[in-house]
């Protein structure tokens, strides 16, 4: 019954994923290498975790 007040796990990745692309790119231009590698990682698991709750869906 009060299934659509449940937010979608694979929109709410999206938004983070989204929102640390964008942090990734203020991060390179002022020149701060080390801690955009970091948010590219972070933003590649999340693309992983991303891909794994799509294929559980999919099924």
């Amino acid at each position: 019954m009060f299934g659509w007040f449940k937010k979608d796990p694979v929109v709410d990745l999206e938004k983070k994923i989204s929102k640390k692309y964008e942090e990734s790119v203020r991060l390179q231009r002022s020149g701060k290498i080390e801690e955009y590698g970091k948010v590219m990682v972070e933003i590649e698991q999340l693309q992983n975790e991303l891909q794994t709750l799509r294929d559980k869906t999919s099924k």
